[in-house]
């Protein structure tokens, strides 16, 4: 099967064309730069370029193509708008995906768009699901919550590195899940025919809290975490404030969704048909855990180390030091 992968270069997306490659698909990928995708190349994919924001880019994308992964999103770094990328870019994709008749196209979305219609994200999330089915492509859409990469600069490196971790509001619990995980499910999704034209959750093991997180990550590191709260109404006069300016329009829009995670209600889902239709299992899953105590065990093996070496250059420095005064 040949795959056209969309996103291929960020968090998610790589681990969906490395799973691809390794189940023996043929894999493209779009992108923006060749330089920043080389990895992908250098894996075994084929790198096609395109741009979302450019419609006429992508006809050329989809020759010979049978499905479509679609892990691309807005990154806060990028000029292109929340708006501009995760709405007008894949109105765009899917528009061109029904042109090449291609059999199948997978989504990624969040779970519960429909009770945060007032978030951005939220919503264009909601009218991405709908604009895809009306479309009549041989869909499936999974809804996910967080990653656990994310997790290892929000809370992870702040604490080791004796930073403020930042908690906001009631702090939704949330379940967590490994991108690696998540692309299995992915590329999984389209050998199963009972997945088309269905919605699945697609979450981690369990819920954890920000304060749950942070505990795990203060026994894992022997170090205590300095945690800053902000007060919900302090989140949303931030917001409300942004709007004021146009070069704000954006970081409100990404501002809002902080609402969800700040808002106290769980963001998980019973995995139970998901595990069943997909062939796997929550054994098969990277616990939070475990993700954790593996990352912190490298960073604290790794520390030993560089302490070591800087201890034999002092050692190393002195012997010299006292090697010279001898012959003074």
């Amino acid at each position: 099967m040949t795959l056209l992968i969309v996103g291929a270069t960020g968090t998610l997306g790589r681990q969906i064309a490395k799973h691809a490659l390794d189940e023996g698909h043929t894999v493209r990928c779009l992108v923006r730069s060749f330089r920043r995708a080389s990895f992908l190349k250098e894996w075994g994919a084929e790198l096609i370029p395109g741009d979302l924001l450019y419609p006429e880019t992508l006809p050329a994308a989809f020759e010979g193509v049978t499905a479509v992964i679609d892990a691309a999103t807005a990154r806060p770094t990028d000029s292109a708008t929340l708006r501009q990328v995760d709405w007008d870019g894949k109105v765009s994709l899917i528009q061109a995906a029904k042109m090449a008749g291609v059999e199948r196209f997978i989504f990624f979305s969040i779970l519960n768009t429909d009770q945060y219609p007032h978030v951005p994200l939220m919503e264009i999330k909601r009218c991405t699901e709908l604009f895809l089915e009306e479309a009549g492509l041989n869909y499936t859409v999974l809804r996910t919550a967080g990653f656990l990469q994310g997790l290892i600069g929000q809370y992870a490196i702040p604490i080791l590195e004796k930073q403020a971790v930042w908690v906001m509001g009631n702090t939704s619990p949330i379940a967590y899940i490994d991108t690696q995980d998540l692309a299995k499910f992915a590329v999984r999704s389209l050998a199963v025919p009972e997945t088309v034209g269905q919605t699945y959750p697609v979450v981690g093991t369990r819920a954890w809290s920000a304060y749950e997180i942070i505990r795990l990550c203060e026994r894992l590191s022997g170090q205590e975490a300095k945690i800053w709260r902000m007060p919900g109404p302090l989140l949303g006069g931030v917001q409300s404030a942004a709007r004021f300016f146009e070069w704000g329009l954006d970081l409100a829009d990404r501002l809002a969704f902080m609402e969800v995670i700040a808002s106290g209600k769980p963001l998980t889902a019973d995995m139970a048909k998901t595990y069943e239709t997909f062939g796997l299992s929550a054994n098969d899953m990277t616990t939070l855990e475990s993700y954790l105590q593996e990352y912190f065990n490298r960073i604290m093996r790794k520390m030993k180390e560089v302490e070591y070496e800087r201890q034999k250059a002092k050692e190393k420095a002195a012997s010299k030091r006292k090697k010279q005064s001898l012959f003074k």
